[in-house]
């Protein structure tokens, strides 16, 4: 039971989706990092290659791309069946691609909720039964194949922004990981979701260029998010460790989906 073993990631298999940038790319540094085997998946095929340029060279793991826009069901069907060429089985699964879209309420567009609940929720469904039989494959009863699906913090609290679309596909999100939770445990895979805050990304660039300091405030611990703390996350879930979590949804915020307000 010592330190190295309780949480080892060597030599396990791993599928980042949206993993060139933002959280993902933290999150596929972290498995590289500590051994591991990852693809990299996004429709931004320059940023998959260079992504797996820079953590190729870190040594230690290995890094791959299969690029795929997530927002085709047939790009979907290809990477699971350029997965499965590749790999004969799969350890981990981070369901990490995501979008938003922000709007007033009375000129929030319905093309949103169609876009947004493709990718954030329609499209990790869909994946997750692809590969599954890639994890029922890593699968063993005190070592099970894990998926790790990144939600968000606004899935748990009403948030500032009017983000409609998003804030109910990521609470969407939490709710189907703990329904997979139940299913596929039987099958000795874990489904278990991070509820993320603010973190350096794409997507939350914008908001963090113009209220980073507003943010940080109303964190208890007074900071954003950094790689250490998402990769630590799913280092944790992937490894011996985290093997009897099953249907958590783990707040990674700092606090502040809980922080009291005057």
């Amino acid at each position: 039971m010592d330190l190295q073993s309780l949480f080892d990631v060597k030599g396990k298999v791993v599928l980042v989706t949206g993993g060139a940038k933002g959280i993902g790319r933290m999150i596929s540094e972290g498995y590289v990092r500590n051994g591991a085997t990852v693809y990299i998946s996004s429709r931004d095929v320059k940023a998959c290659e260079q992504a797996v340029n820079e953590l190729n060279a870190l040594g230690k793991g290995k890094a791959h791309a299969i690029p795929a826009d997530f927002y085709k069901e047939e790009d979907v069907k290809k990477l699971a069946e350029e997965l499965s060429k590749r790999e004969s089985k799969l350890h981990v699964l981070v369901n990490n691609s995501g979008s938003n879209w922000g709007a007033p309420y009375d000129e929030y567009p319905s093309a949103a909720w169609t876009r947004v609940l493709t990718l954030n929720l329609h499209r990790v469904f869909d994946l997750t039964k692809l590969v599954t039989p890639l994890l029922e494959k890593a699968a063993a009863p005190n070592d099970p194949a894990r998926i790790i699906n990144i939600g968000s913090i606004d899935g748990l609290r009403v948030p500032a922004l009017e983000t409609f679309a998003y804030s109910a596909s990521k609470a969407g999100l939490h709710h189907m990981s703990r329904v997979l939770a139940n299913h596929l445990g039987r099958r000795n895979i874990t489904s278990n979701t991070l509820a993320c805050g603010p973190f350096e990304s794409k997507m939350m660039a914008a908001t963090l260029k113009n209220f980073r300091e507003q943010i940080e405030s109303n964190v208890p611990l007074g900071r954003i998010g950094s790689p250490e703390d998402v990769a630590g996350a799913c280092l944790f879930l992937s490894s011996r460790a985290g093997a009897y979590v099953n249907g958590a949804t783990i707040s990674l915020d700092g606090g502040s989906h809980i922080a009291a307000k005057m």
